[in-house]
């Protein structure tokens, strides 16, 4: 975002009437607001990576009166349509096609990009974007391996941009205050936190090398990562479960929770990881875990334990995913929703804040779209206000951090032994060998 247009945004927006999450609901009009609101007073972002959950949230940025869509990237021309359709009913104005990203950067009323693509492109896409002067929405988890997770804070540090990791629940009002209870004594020290994931994926079969679609610029997709033939089994979700691209099911869906448990025993990172598990459901491609536990260990004498299980999903405390504290005198629940639950010592529930609005976990598109919006505009009031951000990049690279020292402990089959004070493997050169990557030779990213 250009100067000028930044102190604009500042100056104009900064009395603006705070939303309440009925003005952010599906189906309340956004282009009603646009007699209140000018063009030139709204955040405009671009959207990277419109399918599934890229087309959620860029329906839900379009919902926002102060924002407009202005531009949607993609390498799948039918998920771009879909999602110019959808924004420009939404907010009755329509975004600019631009396949490519990159060129996407280079518009000057573009103030923010929203990245929603895979995991491979999360960090180097931001760090493009960042260099572009432009603030990053960027989705969870932060980056696909340590040493990106670790550029990204240098990034934002050397462009002083806003960089807003996807870590949504930072900003439900219910889970906040679950966090504040727990850290004002309800249930006295917390000391051992449990999270957990469970669904009930299909097998991803074995792939046949097939001709890239045409409606698939297949080596933009693959962008910086090495270069692997194309396979009819790997878009759009099965990525996810191959190292190449994906960070399998720990960080696509444990990070939520590692966050959630790091941020409640007030830790940054570990002195020790191990982790077991393996690819037991199904003989096919998936290559990541889809049974995984990861333990954690730290200084200020707590530990916490993560469960994965993607093809068995059997819940835990009555929901498919969420945490549990565990303290000096008593327990605290914090399930998949907007809620949290308090137990003493005798398993007797002693306060039950409910949730009020409908969220599914497991719906990998759009679970929680009106609390979402609170996160959302969160990252506007960085943006215009400088207000502190929920889920900023220091503490999205700390969570994502745990979840992938995890998988490095799994892949190496050894406990890892860790600086405290950032993080960083300790005499283990095979598990340093995964704390970056190779990249395709011309797309490596650099601070």
């Amino acid at each position: 975002m250009n100067s000028s247009r930044r102190q604009f945004l500042r100056n104009t927006l900064a009395g603006t009437t705070v939303l309440t999450v009925g003005g952010v609901l599906p189906g309340f009009s956004a282009g009603s607001y646009a007699r209140i609101l000018g063009a030139n007073e709204r955040v405009r972002v671009g959207m990277m990576g419109v399918n599934s959950r890229g087309l959620a949230l860029a329906t839900n940025f379009a919902l926002q009166p102060n924002c407009e869509v202005i531009s949607v990237s993609d390498v799948d021309s039918r998920a771009a349509d879909k999602c110019i359709a959808t924004v420009e009913t939404t907010q009755k104005s329509k975004p600019k096609a631009q396949p490519d990203f990159r060129r996407a950067l280079e518009d000057k009323n573009m103030d923010a990009l929203v990245v929603a693509a895979p995991d491979h492109w999360h960090a180097p896409a931001a760090i493009l974007a960042s260099k572009a002067g432009k603030h990053v929405y960027l989705e969870k988890p932060c980056s696909h391996n340590p040493n990106e997770g670790e550029m990204l804070v240098a990034i934002a540090k050397k462009y002083r941009n806003v960089i807003q990791m996807g870590n949504q629940r930072r900003s439900w009002p219910n889970v906040v205050a679950g966090i504040d209870a727990l850290k004002a004594g309800a249930i006295g020290r917390p000391y051992f936190a449990k999270g957990w994931y469970t669904n009930n994926r299909a097998s991803i079969g074995v792939g046949k090398e097939v001709a890239v679609p045409a409606w698939l610029n297949y080596d933009l997709w693959q962008g910086p990562a090495p270069r692997k033939p194309f396979k009819d089994n790997l878009i759009h979700y099965n990525w996810h479960w191959l190292w190449n691209w994906g960070t399998g099911e720990a960080l696509n869906n444990g990070t939520h929770m590692l966050d959630l448990m790091r941020w409640g025993l007030g830790v940054e990172y570990p002195t020790r990881v191990s982790s077991s598990g393996g690819r037991f459901r199904y003989k096919d491609d998936w290559e990541t875990p889809d049974t995984q536990v990861i333990n954690l260990d730290f200084a200020n004498n707590t530990t916490m334990s993560w469960e994965g299980r993607s093809c068995n999903g059997r819940t835990v405390e009555g929901s498919s995913v969420g945490v549990m504290f565990y303290g000096e005198k008593g327990s605290l629940l914090l399930d998949g929703g907007n809620s949290y639950k308090i137990f003493d010592l005798d398993n007797k529930v002693v306060k039950d804040v409910k949730n009020d609005l409908v969220i599914d976990p497991r719906d990998k598109m759009n679970p929680s779209q009106a609390l979402d919006a609170l996160h959302i505009q969160n990252f506007f009031d960085g943006i215009k206000k400088g207000t502190p951000l929920a889920a900023e990049i220091v503490g999205g690279h700390q969570s994502t951090l745990l979840a992938q020292l995890g998988n490095i402990a799994l892949r190496v089959g050894e406990t890892l032994h860790l600086d405290p004070a950032n993080g960083h493997i300790k005499n283990n050169p095979q598990a340093q060998q995964l704390w970056g990557r190779e990249y395709q030779s011309g797309w490596e990213p650099t601070v």
